[in-house]
């Protein structure tokens, strides 16, 4: 976990340094890592676990209980963001995705396999690629879309929705593609690459909080508190209420449900053009405030 944390600080800092250093240059920087993540990374990640994903009974079940809950948590953030705080859909959009958008690759399967041992760690990778890749490439991208292509013709939408999400072309891919195609080498490297890409992801959150001029701690607006409090309160509250009637649930998808606010939301503002300083101040105050719970949970354990 200290490993963690200062991997998370020392791409932060580095994002805001190379910002305030070079301006422009690195903001442009920041566009080509997304869209290498977007069109490269991403979907060759998302193809490679998703062949060779295999559920059990319960941990199906499990599943299905985090859609529930994460299709609860998106509509109380659509209702108070667009009934209660009236945003303007940029940022209406990207307060409900960021409020389903947890980081369960690059921070919660190094969590997991901290707190609740290596054996676990399949269990993490299952629930992130099944559940929170999902999330990413339907339900993120489709809420942007349809937040911000209102008055458009349903035809012109759907091309929207499809061309600007290369990740859910690898999710057909894989579900037609035999598993000789995701050999053992090409999984494990997928794997790896799910940790390896949060450095760079921790990058560009710091390099957005400078260009937005926002400081550490960010701001505590009312949009960034609606999505921190639903990400780290109301999200895990409701997966144990949900588990308390359903029987061996896996304790990584309980924890996975707890976790920050997912870097990814940042390729979807990216793609959507949504509000980079509530995706950047979300980002911030969840991952540190699930950063220090999850080193006191480590200390205790």
């Amino acid at each position: 976990m200290p490993v963690l944390a200062l991997a998370i600080a020392a791409s932060v800092t580095a994002g805001v340094w190379a910002q305030r250093r070079y301006g422009e240059g690195a903001l442009t920087l920041t566009r080509y890592l997304l869209d290498a993540m977007l069109w490269v990374a991403l979907p060759l990640i998302t193809f490679f676990i998703l062949v060779r994903a295999e559920l059990t009974a319960s941990s199906g079940i499990g599943l299905l209980l985090a859609y529930v809950m994460l299709g609860a948590v998106g509509l109380a953030a659509w209702v108070l963001a667009t009934r209660v705080l009236r945003l303007e859909p940029r940022a209406a959009a990207m307060v409900v995705v960021a409020a389903i958008m947890a980081n369960t690759g690059y921070f919660g399967a190094p969590v997991v396999a901290t707190l609740l041992g290596h054996d676990e760690l399949g269990e993490a990778v299952t629930y992130d690629a099944v559940v929170g890749g999902p999330v990413f490439f339907v339900a993120a991208f489709g809420v942007a879309a349809l937040l911000t292509t209102r008055g458009q013709p349903p035809a012109v939408r759907l091309r929207t929705y499809l061309l600007r999400n290369p990740p859910l072309i690898a999710v057909v891919a894989a579900l037609i593609a035999p598993d000789a195609l995701a050999p053992d080498v090409l999984l494990d490297i997928a794997r790896v690459a799910i940790v390896a890409l949060a450095p760079i992801g921790f990058f560009v959150v710091g390099v957005r909080l400078a260009v937005e001029r926002i400081g550490f701690p960010p701001a505590l607006s009312a949009p960034v508190a609606v999505v921190v409090g639903l990400r780290l309160v109301v999200a895990p509250l409701l997966m144990l209420g949900l588990a308390a009637v359903v029987t061996d649930v896996p304790d990584a998808y309980l924890l996975q449900a707890a976790m920050p606010v997912g870097v990814n939301t940042l390729v979807v503002a990216h793609a959507y053009d949504l509000d980079h300083a509530i995706a950047a101040a979300a980002l911030a105050w969840s991952t540190a405030l699930a950063l220090v719970a999850a080193l006191v949970a480590a200390a205790v354990t």
